[in-house]
């Protein structure tokens, strides 16, 4: 029998439109028809549900109520200014709210769903906007859509939830939102701050008084390509979440870890953000059951990446994993040239690198990338009463 998926999407999601702005809709619209041409969206078990928006009683579970008010009026306050609204990251746009209210309303649709036992997996690509803080927008994000679910989750019952991050931006706003709280643990791994932002996600930030262990994070030095991120992912992620025990798998998938992304500085392919999909997908089936709720988030080569990356995150969710040599569908061509005139358009699914990688050792002398782990293992793994030089931890 086919595990049922629900994948949450309707095409107002793409009302989430800061205008003139990297952050362009078109990398969301462009996954949909993407995955819709190579037939992943019609798989046996996979429901398509047109989500409802998050109302305020959700959105006050994290955000706060004056925050709201502000998100509502700035559009048409030609002089409105604060609350991290009206800024170059994040434009005041018209209804600003009912758009982000959307998106929160289509991941908290998502984890619902799992919990509830109504689907193993569900995803919401548009989702994913991991920066917003409970007072003030940030780094293109409104309303903080993971955080939103997560306290859905817990007012449900859950005692054990997991928030893992591949964005190459630390996953600042949902660690702050969950850092005192013990049912929460917030994984990211990212670009060192040192480099980009926000500025936060060092491996010290290891979660508050009430919640010792509540956070990790894995910052890596500028220029890693597949391998070595891989090496870390695994040196890292599996261990804390073994340790954890979740219940359910949230998942922040953002696909500008990408050697081709303009707004950041890892070298990562397509087929080494499809090698994480996977390592997700095989932890949730290993810890969580198979709950697991996925969403996007950053990636701003929007023709070239976000919808390859993207797809092939679809494909891992609703079942079989896409083969990295498939070729792009010519409709889907045309499209993409249509919508983004001069972007080059990829002919495959793949960029054709090995994603093989050599497991973490600590003896020796290790890299860049090995002291990066290393460093987040010996802030984080005693709290989990792992030892942070035993690879087998």
């Amino acid at each position: 029998m086919v595990a049922e998926t629900m994948v949450v999407w309707d095409e107002s999601l793409l009302g989430y439109d800061l205008g003139e702005h990297p952050l362009d809709p078109v990398r969301v619209e462009l996954t949909m028809a993407l995955a819709r041409e190579l037939g992943v969206l019609n798989r046996p078990g996979v429901r398509l549900v047109v989500p409802p928006p998050a109302d305020d009683a959700a959105l006050t579970r994290v955000h706060r109520a004056d925050y709201l008010d502000a998100v509502r009026a700035a559009p048409y306050d030609p002089f409105f200014s604060g609350y991290g609204i009206g800024t170059a990251d994040n434009p005041a746009f018209e209804r600003m709210h009912e758009a982000s209210a959307l998106i929160a309303g289509a991941t908290l649709t998502a984890a619902e769903a799992v919990w509830r036992g109504e689907v193993r997996r569900a995803v919401n690509i548009a989702g994913g906007l991991h920066h917003a803080m409970p007072g003030r927008a940030a780094g293109f994000c409104v309303y903080n859509d993971p955080a939103v679910a997560i306290a859905r989750l817990l007012d449900l019952g859950a005692e054990r939830v997991a928030y893992v991050d591949i964005d190459v931006h630390h996953g600042d706003g949902v660690q702050e939102i969950f850092y005192d709280d013990p049912r929460v643990l917030t994984v990211s791994i990212h670009e060192t701050p040192l480099a980009l932002f926000p500025g936060t996600g060092f491996p010290d930030e290891t979660g508050g008084p009430g919640a010792p262990g509540s956070a990790v994070n894995l910052p890596l030095p500028p220029g890693v390509e597949d391998s070595a991120w891989l090496r870390a992912f695994h040196a890292v992620v599996p261990s804390v979440l073994r340790a954890f025990r979740p219940q359910i798998l949230i998942t922040q998938c953002g696909a500008d870890s990408h050697r081709s992304d303009p707004l950041a500085d890892l070298r990562l392919s397509v087929d080494g953000q499809r090698a994480a999909h996977l390592a997700l997908r095989d932890l949730a089936e290993e810890l969580c059951d198979g709950r697991w709720v996925a969403t996007g988030g950053g990636g701003y080569a929007l023709v070239e990446v976000v919808p390859r990356a993207w797809t092939h995150l679809l494909a891992t969710v609703t079942g079989q994993p896409l083969d990295p040599a498939t070729a792009t569908p010519n409709a889907w061509r045309k499209l993409a040239r249509k919508r983004r005139p001069g972007d080059e358009v990829p002919l495959r699914m793949t960029d054709g690198c090995d994603v093989a990688y050599r497991p973490w050792q600590p003896e020796g002398e290790p890299g860049s990338v090995d002291r990066a782990v290393l460093a987040t293992r010996m802030a984080a793994f005693p709290l989990f009463g792992l030892d942070p030089h035993d690879p087998r931890d």
